[in-house]
């Protein structure tokens, strides 16, 4: 069986969680970088994968290709630990899936984008204001959740924690002050606690699985 071949721009929250829950399930992958600043996702060659034209892309077998990075966490956790069994509670996991593509990512990815990765903060300054208030109204319903709940669903880590943990835990680089909100930061810390946790900025927990 060939090994999962993981299309990935390293800086991207949406790429780790992949990476990120590959290396917790200890399933070996090879990871192809793909600088999304070069236009390399807008090749002819990786529109054949992607017509979107995004990362992150997991080919599951040659030809056959996989993109939305809360889809491909869906399809890699079915029979595993980190999605529930019970028909309620996965439920609740696509919930906080939905959540965080519809009224998380938009905006704190974005901001962080704008502000970390394409290093022009005052240019869209006057979006970036835009940004804020729902970036933060999401972190406030997190927090909410997060003061009588360990993780998201269940009270058992799952993808809905790596969805979320993914551009949360470097929201600041974003522009957004996590100090007021100590259930989000204290969940953090216990995501980094997890088995086989690996950092944004690392390739795969695992040497010799991974390469560009």
């Amino acid at each position: 069986m060939e090994a999962l071949r993981l299309y990935d721009f390293l800086p991207s929250g949406n790429g780790y969680k992949i990476r990120l829950l590959l290396t917790q399930l200890g399933m070996p992958f090879e990871r192809v970088e793909v600088n999304i600043l070069k236009g390399e996702t807008q090749t002819p060659d990786f529109l054949s994968k992607n017509p979107h034209g995004k990362i992150p892309v997991l080919e599951i077998e040659p030809g056959k290709y996989l993109t939305e990075s809360n889809a491909i966490l869906v399809y890699l956790s079915e029979c595993t630990e980190f999605l529930p069994y019970d028909r309620f509670l996965r439920a609740q996991v696509l919930q906080w899936l939905f959540f965080e593509q519809y009224s998380h990512e938009p905006f704190i990815a974005t901001s962080r984008y704008w502000i970390s990765i394409l290093d022009k903060a005052e240019e869209y300054k006057e979006a970036l204001e835009q940004k804020r208030k729902s970036g933060y109204a999401a972190l406030n319903l997190m927090e909410n959740h997060l003061t009588s709940h360990t993780f998201f669903v269940g009270d058992r880590y799952t993808i809905a924690d790596i969805a979320l943990f993914a551009y949360t835990h470097v929201a600041d680089e974003g522009g957004f002050n996590l100090t007021q909100f100590p259930a989000i930061e204290a969940w953090i810390e216990r995501v980094k606690n997890q088995s086989r946790y690996i950092r944004i900025t690392q390739h795969s927990g695992y040497v010799g699985i991974t390469q560009e």
